[in-house]
């Protein structure tokens, strides 16, 4: 190797390391922006057969802002309030526990735990609250990609087909066939569990005295709505009521509603009906879906729900087509052990 070769590959992968990390604070959106434009495609293809292409993409982003975008806003405000009324509530409550006929050696305890978590929780108010330009910035991008995504998606796919290798062709169409199925699965199997989680918060807040019926209705709305946002998740409703009943000194009903949020509402659901439901479309084994969404949502956050899966699907692809490899090497085709004594082809 000599050294042009070095320093090309030096230059490269700087390229390659610059890029990545101008791009990483910004994943998030576009990994989201692209399985909506991915989820939307469908009425996209029916609209710009009226609108044309680029009205089409415009008509759906400007939907997408207007839903997301307004909302979003919305409840980061409603969220940073209640943030606010917690870090008061924690406040006021040592306050009175330092006032209790306690031993001294449990008040100096309680008084040093208070100075060390009050200050913290103060710092995350207000990094919480200078965080919105941040998530501004991140929706416009969300948005943008959006569109693009929408605009090009044919562009996108065939450029893909056409990157595909000459000798593995079969394996690469395989792959992306593997990929639609699952991200296809994943999105109607998201789109279902979300309506339903909407059905349920506005039950749950008619039945624990949230609210009236039209508020409990929108906060189903909300609950669906959000429940597409990168940000937010339907936790963030039921917490909101949560807090409010124990703001008011009505703490079994807080209780209530938030063990009815988190078993029946989120997060619950997402790591045990959803696993099943895309299994049951996808072929595959529950435990591997259920895995592939622990796992992904652990490593990668809230995209992980959806890489997750796709990622554990293409490993089963590549060792299935290892396996085949293998057999053609050894001149047959792999085969499962029979049981002793018996043939591996039944007589008859």
């Amino acid at each position: 190797m000599n050294g042009t070769t070095i320093i090309w590959a030096a230059v490269i992968l700087l390229i390659i390391y610059l890029s990545w990390r101008v791009v990483a604070p910004l994943v998030g959106p576009i990994f989201f922006g692209l399985v909506l434009a991915y989820a939307a495609y469908p009425l996209h293809v029916r609209l710009r057969r009226r609108f044309g292409n680029q009205a089409s993409g415009a008509i759906l982003t400007l939907g997408m802002l207007l839903v997301g975008g307004v909302l979003t806003f919305e409840l980061l405000l409603m969220s940073a309030r209640v943030a606010a009324s917690f870090y008061h509530s924690v406040e006021d409550f040592f306050r009175w526990l330092l006032t209790q006929p306690l031993p001294q050696n449990a008040l100096d305890f309680i008084g040093n735990f208070s100075n060390q978590l009050i200050p913290k929780l103060a710092d995350y108010a207000s990094s919480y609250a200078f965080s919105i330009p941040r998530y501004l910035i991140q929706l416009l991008v969300f948005l943008l990609v959006f569109y693009y995504a929408l605009v090009y998606a044919d562009e996108i796919k065939s450029y893909i087909t056409r990157s595909l290798p000459t000798e593995n062709r079969r394996l690469g169409e395989e792959i992306l066939s593997n990929v639609n199925k699952t991200l296809k699965a994943l999105v109607r199997v998201w789109l279902l569990l979300n309506v339903a989680k909407g059905v349920l918060m506005t039950v749950g807040f008619l039945i624990f005295g949230v609210s009236d019926i039209y508020t409990a209705v929108v906060a189903g709305f909300l609950t669906f709505i959000f429940s597409f946002v990168p940000l937010f998740e339907g936790w963030m409703l039921w917490l909101i009521a949560a807090a409010y009943f124990a703001k008011e000194g009505m703490y079994l009903r807080a209780v209530g509603i938030s063990l009815y949020g988190a078993f029946l509402v989120s997060p619950m659901p997402d790591y045990t009906i959803r696993p099943v439901l895309v299994a049951k479309d996808t072929n595959l084994d529950e435990t591997l879906v259920f895995i592939g969404m622990i796992g992904g949502a652990w490593t990668m956050g809230v995209k992980g729900i959806l890489i997750g899966p796709i990622v554990l699907n293409l490993m089963l692809t590549l060792l299935k087509e290892w396996k085949m490899i293998i057999g053609q090497k050894r001149g047959s085709p792999p085969r499962t052990a029979a049981p002793s004594g018996l043939s591996p082809h039944p007589e008859g």
